[in-house]
């Protein structure tokens, strides 16, 4: 039967409906009847950040990861999304996904085996399941753009395998926050030479002549096809940045004395 999450509340049957938050948020009424109910829709969202940021603000270090939720179990990426789950865990990361299936589930399911604790924010979706089972700590959300300020906030990482429209959203807003400073950088890395060498060819063949992007912003994702070198990319990205920080804070030191 397919369930419904509606912030706290669970919807079934002929009770799920056929609108999401989001999209009511975002229609155009053609009247001023948004008056009446945007006003009570901002305390809902201010909540939405008020949940999300109490449950994960003791999280500690943690990656995201991304991927499609059409992968299905037993295929080459969902066994890779397990290893990448159960790796980051063993380096010492939280894994966080979107909670769906796919290669979510995969992620959360090598996480959760491995001991890890494993992050799955959902989404509110009609005729789309909960959080997956493999999410030990799982935040149902209304709106997009609350979920995405989680995934960037709580994580010093992305590794992103084979995705649809979602992933290369979530992808491309990452590479965008990385390269006009708007967060302090952090390690994109992608898995699947086969799968993302063709995105790239056209990023250096079409959008870098037209100077829309340029050739250092190639510097700000690494591709590969090893799980293993994925988590070791954010792993030594992780530990070059907790020791900058701690000469940062020796050197501060010594100015003072």
């Amino acid at each position: 039967m397919t369930e419904y999450r509606k912030g706290p509340v669970l919807l079934r049957g002929k009770n799920v409906p056929e609108t999401s938050s989001s999209e009511r948020l975002l229609d155009d009424h053609g009247n001023a009847d948004w008056l009446h109910s945007d006003p009570w829709r901002v305390l809902r969202i201010q909540s939405e950040f008020v949940e999300g940021f109490g449950a994960l603000a003791e999280l500690g270090p943690a990656i995201s990861v991304f991927g499609s939720a059409r992968t299905k179990p037993g295929t080459a990426f969902y066994e890779m999304g397990e290893t990448i789950g159960r790796l980051l865990v063993e380096a010492g990361f939280s894994v966080i996904t979107g909670g769906g299936p796919g290669v979510m589930e995969a992620a959360n399911k090598g996480a959760h085996e491995a001991g890890g604790t494993s992050v799955g924010l959902g989404i509110e979706l009609p005729h789309e399941e909960g959080v997956n089972q493999y999410a030990n700590l799982g935040i149902n959300f209304r709106y997009f753009f609350a979920r995405k300020t989680m995934f960037v906030k709580y994580a010093q990482g992305f590794i992103v395998l084979p995705g649809g429209f979602g992933t290369f959203d979530e992808l491309f807003e990452s590479l965008t926050l990385v390269q006009t400073r708007t967060v302090t950088r952090f390690p994109i890395v992608l898995v699947g030479h086969h799968y993302w060498d063709g995105l790239v060819e056209w990023l250096r063949e079409s959008v870098l002549p037209e100077g829309t992007i340029s050739e250092a912003d190639f510097d700000l994702f690494t591709v590969t096809d090893d799980p293993a070198e994925a988590v070791a990319i954010v792993q030594d990205y992780s530990r070059q940045r907790a020791e900058d920080r701690a000469g940062a804070v020796f050197a501060a030191q010594e100015e003072d004395a």
